[in-house]
């Protein structure tokens, strides 16, 4: 039977001689792995279609049961060549891909993960600020991952009284008050809990040109990176990559 999806290569690895497997980020289906049979050769018109972050029209022949499906032929919508060009583009959509595909399991429609897929890759591809779509990724996927902080207002006792710390243990914010509560709580600036909330909930469609000041972007970071490091069990080649290319442009 033969099936097109519209997808997203967000994995890579190569199979024999000649061939590949290639992980599509779907909008109809999710995440699925599919075969392309000598998309490594030269010449091969699959070649360019099962490329890193290529976005396009797959067309499978999808085999019974759970066997993987064999990519037919492919449609080009979007290569973002430019992204590909980058060294630092190239390691922030890297490690959005592989935190993505950690994120989520085979199958699971989610249109919503695809769009945000796609519309990052085409701003990195634009020379949006790459590390501010980073950090507005990461906080979209503590979501799917369930670890979303609370931010509007004090989870201990929900007061909205500032300014605030963040606490990683207990989900959210805290409160003066509360402060004792979590002696390893993050102080944060009114600006960082603030855009974190704004990043929870605005639409990527329509990102405007956010500028973030040094200090900012750092706890950002450091915020983000502590609810991972320890609500997920993650280990990510990409992210040791991305690190070691910030510090290089910092």
């Amino acid at each position: 039977m033969l099936v097109k999806w519209e997808g997203i290569v967000i994995r890579s690895v190569d199979y024999g001689e000649s061939s590949k497997v290639v992980t599509l980020f779907t909008r109809e289906h999710g995440k699925i792995g599919i075969m392309a049979r000598g998309a490594k050769k030269a010449k091969s018109r699959l070649g360019a279609v099962s490329q890193l972050f290529t976005h396009g029209y797959y067309l499978c022949k999808a085999g019974l049961g759970t066997s993987m499906p064999d990519l037919s032929q492919g449609e080009i919508v979007e290569s973002y060549r430019n992204l590909r060009q980058s060294l630092t583009e190239t390691a922030y959509a890297a490690y959005i891909a592989e935190l993505l595909d950690r994120l989520t399991h085979e199958r699971e429609p989610n249109p919503f993960l695809f769009q945000l897929l796609m519309l990052t890759f085409r701003y990195l591809d634009e020379g949006r600020d790459a590390e501010i779509l980073c950090r507005i990724f990461e906080t979209k996927m503590l979501a799917v991952a369930g670890i979303a902080p609370q931010l509007s207002a004090c989870i201990h006792c929900g007061a909205g009284q500032e300014p605030f710390a963040i606490s990683v243990s207990q989900g959210g914010l805290l409160c003066p008050a509360c402060l004792s509560t979590d002696p390893y709580a993050i102080s944060v600036s009114p600006s960082t809990w603030k855009l974190l909330r704004l990043f929870q909930l605005f639409d990527l469609e329509r990102l405007g040109d956010i500028e973030v000041k040094p200090a900012t972007r750092s706890q950002l970071k450091h915020v983000l990176r502590s609810f991972m490091d320890q609500h997920l069990d993650l280990r990510l080649k990409s992210r040791s990559f991305l690190d070691q290319i910030e510090r290089m442009t910092m």
